[in-house]
C-alpha cells in the first residue's frame, strides 16, 4: 500500500525518486582491464554470492555444479539436509568430481573421473582406488576444499575464497525481510537458461532503471510499465525499486480500502553484486544472476523463471511459456542486443564518461557500492 501510494503521488505530480545530483562515470570503469580485474576479485571473490536457489536442491543428494569467475563450485545437500559448497576439484590431482549442471547423487557420493577417488556430500574422502599400492596419507585432511555456504532468504550463498566466512544477517540487513516475504523456497522452477551478455557494468546498468523501458521494450516489459517512474529504497548495498504499471492512475479514483496494489506496481529486488529478482506478478517471477566473463567485455547470465506452483493445465503451461518468452526476448533481443552495441563502441572514444541522471538513483547507488567494496 505504501509503495503504491508513493508511486501514485509521483505519477500525479510528474516526478520520481531521485538522487541529489547527476553522477559521471569515466570510461575506465568499463574498459580498463586492470581495474576490472581488481574489482572482480574484490567483489565477486570476496563477498557472498547467491549461487543457487534453495528450491534447486530440495532433497538430500541434490547438487549443483557451477563454474563462475574462474572458480568451479559444487553445492550439495547432505543427508542432514544441510547445504554445503566445495571447490569442485579432487584433492588428488584437481579434476572436477562432477560436471557442471544440476543432478542427484542417490548415494550422496561423487567420484573423480581421473583416478576414481570418491567423496561424500560432506566433502570427506571416502574411497581411494588402489589404496594398498598408493601409499599412506592422512585421509582426514584430503577432503574437498570447503567454501562458505549458507541458506538464507531463499538463496544458497557461497563465498568463492576458501577460509572466508560471512555474517549473512549483517550482509543482508533489512533486505532479508524483503526477500523472505517472497517465500521463494515454495515456488516452482519452471525454466532456466544461460545467456551470454556484454560487459559486467554495461549489462548491470540495464537492470537498474526504467528510464529506457518505453524506447527499448515497447512490446515486452515496457508495454504495461510507466517509463521514468520509480520508488527507490536501499538496504546497505542492496536495493528495492518499484515501477508503476500503466493502470496505476486508476487508483486515484478508488478508495484506498479497495486497492489491490499488486495489480498496479512491479517490484524489483536487486541484490549486490549480481542478482535481480523481478515480477511476483500473476504467479510468475524472473531471476537474473549476472557473472563477469573472462574479460571486461563479457558476462554470462543465469536466467531463472519461477511459477507460484507447477503449471499443469494447458492454459497454465501456455501462460508460463508466455512469461518466460517475454523475459527471454526482453533480455536477449532487446537489452543485451543493445548492450553489445554499446560495449563494442566504448573503445572508439565517443564518450569520455557516462552520465547517470538524478532519475537513475539505482545506477548511482550500484556504482558507489562497487567503489566502496573494491577499495583497498
Amino acid at each position: 500500500m505504501a509503495l503504491a501510494r508513493r508511486l501514485l503521488d509521483h505519477h500525479q505530480a510528474g516526478t520520481t525518486d531521485m538522487a541529489p545530483d547527476i553522477m559521471r562515470q569515466t570510461m575506465d570503469a568499463y574498459l580498463d582491464e586492470e581495474r576490472w580485474a581488481h574489482e572482480v576479485d574484490k567483489i565477486f571473490r570476496h563477498l557472498p554470492l547467491p549461487m543457487a536457489l534453495s528450491l534447486e536442491l530440495p532433497e538430500p543428494g541434490d547438487y549443483r555444479a557451477i563454474t563462475k569467475v574462474g572458480v568451479p563450485v559444487l553445492i550439495v545437500r547432505g543427508k542432514d539436509r544441510k547445504v554445503r559448497a566445495f571447490i569442485n576439484a579432487c584433492s588428488h590431482r584437481g579434476a572436477p568430481v562432477c560436471d557442471d549442471g544440476h543432478g542427484h547423487a542417490p548415494s550422496g557420493r561423487f567420484s573423480c573421473p581421473y583416478h576414481a577417488w570418491t567423496f561424500n556430500a560432506e566433502g570427506s574422502l571416502v574411497g581411494v582406488f588402489g589404496s594398498k599400492t598408493f601409499g599412506d596419507f592422512d585421509r582426514d585432511t584430503a577432503g574437498l576444499t570447503e567454501l562458505f555456504c549458507e541458506e538464507h532468504s531463499g538463496f544458497v550463498w557461497v563465498g568463492l575464497t576458501a577460509g572466508e566466512t560471512f555474517d549473512m544477517d549483517e550482509w543482508l540487513g533489512g533486505f532479508a525481510e524483503r526477500l523472505q516475504s517472497l517465500d521463494l523456497e515454495n515456488w516452482h522452477l519452471y525454466e532456466q537458461r544461460e545467456i551470454p551478455g556484454p560487459g559486467w557494468k554495461v549489462t548491470w546498468d540495464g537492470y537498474l532503471e526504467g528510464y529506457h523501458q518505453a524506447a527499448v521494450h515497447p512490446e515486452t516489459v515496457g508495454k504495461n510499465t510507466i517509463a521514468n517512474l520509480m520508488t527507490h529504497d536501499t538496504y546497505g548495498p542492496h536495493q528495492r525499486f518499484v515501477f508503476g504499471r500503466k493502470s496505476l492512475g486508476e487508483l486515484a479514483d478508488i478508495p484506498e480500502a479497495e486497492w489491490n496494489p499488486d495489480d498496479h506496481i512491479r517490484l524489483i529486488h536487486s541484490g549486490f553484486p549480481n542478482f535481480s529478482l523481478s515480477g511476483i506478478l500473476g504467479g510468475f517471477c524472473l531471476i537474473s544472476q549476472v557473472y563477469p566473463g573472462p574479460n571486461p567485455n563479457q558476462t554470462t547470465t543465469i536466467q531463472t523463471v519461477l511459477t507460484a506452483k507447477k503449471p499443469e493445465t494447458l492454459e497454465e503451461i501456455a501462460a508460463a511459456d508466455e512469461f518466460s518468452e517475454i523475459g527471454r526476448v526482453a533480455i536477449v533481443d532487446e537489452d543485451y542486443a543493445l548492450g553489445f552495441q554499446i560495449q563494442e563502441g566504448l573503445a572508439a572514444g565517443g564518450n569520455e564518461y557516462f552520465m547517470f541522471g538524478r532519475n537513475e538513483p539505482t545506477i548511482q547507488h550500484y556504482h558507489n557500492m562497487v567503489a566502496k567494496y573494491s577499495a583497498d
